[in-house]
């Protein structure tokens, strides 16, 4: 495979590298592994990452970005604090049929693995959870400054329930393979955030 596109050649081993990290786990999967699924040598993906710990911490970024865009588009299209938070949902309940990644929650299933072992990917895990946090709390704030939300909300806890309800609804459709748990989150959710509104 030509490697004169730099560019293309790093997105192609971050592509193929996600596939495996994702559903063979971090440990797991070799650099041999990734290096047959791209077609490169080893060569090839080290002048891109210096080692495979760099690999296994752009990946999961890149993979996290890339969640974080979609869901990102999802509430941007949509008017007022109530369809924004709605929109979140909907993108959820469609985890089943469309999965954005093979294997599950990129976040989840780092989160999962590296626990104490890996503090590198541990540390990426961390700082992505707490930007969806804080931007999730964005949402509900907004929604509370344009008298869309009622002011005594308790703006992180709402916040962690609904990452940490969506989170194990999508474990929920990896282990047991039928969204009906993601529906049932969904329509808990949306009872919750109907008490808020005003």
């Amino acid at each position: 495979m030509s490697v004169r596109n730099p560019e293309l050649t790093r997105t192609i081993i971050l592509e193929k590298a996600s596939v495996l990290f994702n559903t063979q786990g971090y440990k797991a999967t070799s650099l041999s592994d990734i290096c047959k699924a791209s077609k490169l040598t080893k060569g090839a993906i080290y002048k891109h990452f210096k080692d495979k710990s760099e690999l296994e911490k752009e990946v999961l970024l890149f993979m996290c970005m890339r969640l974080l865009k979609d869901v990102g588009l999802e509430i941007s299209a949509a008017d007022g604090a109530e369809e924004k938070l709605y929109a979140i949902l909907k993108y959820f309940e469609r985890y089943h049929s469309n999965p954005p990644f093979e294997g599950g929650c990129p976040l989840m299933n780092a989160s999962i693995e590296v626990d104490d072992s890996n503090p590198g990917l541990k540390l990426i895990v961390k700082k992505i959870m707490k930007l969806i946090h804080e931007n999730l709390c964005m949402v509900i704030q907004n929604g509370i400054e344009h008298n869309q939300i009622k002011r005594k909300t308790d703006i992180a806890s709402l916040a962690s329930i609904m990452i940490s309800s969506l989170e194990g609804a999508v474990m929920m459709i990896k282990v047991m393979d039928t969204d009906e748990h993601m529906l049932a989150t969904s329509y808990f959710l949306k009872s919750e955030i109907k008490r808020i509104l005003i």
